[in-house]
């Protein structure tokens, strides 16, 4: 299994296409504030991905250690979440709130596929 470093780097370069096509949409097509929520729904959904990943290195140092378990930082991933709503809400010309909430569940679509992807290669 990749470990959590890799699988982010990978979460990365997939987060920068996106980017692009969402650039490339916003600039050329009528719908932008639906690209502009995509895009910012993505940006702050991989802050949640990398937020996980951090604290799950944390909390496999706590249990190799035999320290206390800490939490996984599900507030802080959950008001990173309500910001990026909030933003959608009160900036309503420039995004688009449904697929501001799309965006936010991009990177965990990604981290699916690419499951199945190496599954699939290792079978």
């Amino acid at each position: 299994m990749l470990d959590l470093h890799h699988i982010f780097a990978m979460q990365k370069r997939a987060l920068f296409f996106l980017l692009a096509l969402c650039a490339l949409g916003w600039g050329f097509t009528p719908y932008q504030t639906f690209f502009a929520g995509i895009a910012i729904g993505a940006l702050f959904g991989t802050y949640n991905f990398w937020i996980l990943v951090r604290r799950m290195e944390k909390f496999d140092r706590s249990i190799s250690e035999g320290k206390k378990i800490g939490s996984l930082g599900t507030m802080l991933r959950f008001g990173s979440g309500v910001a990026a709503v909030a933003l959608a809400i009160s900036l309503p010309n420039y995004f688009h709130l449904i697929s501001t909430v799309i965006g936010l569940m991009i990177p965990y679509v990604f981290l699916f596929v690419e499951r199945i992807v190496s599954h699939v290669r290792n079978r």
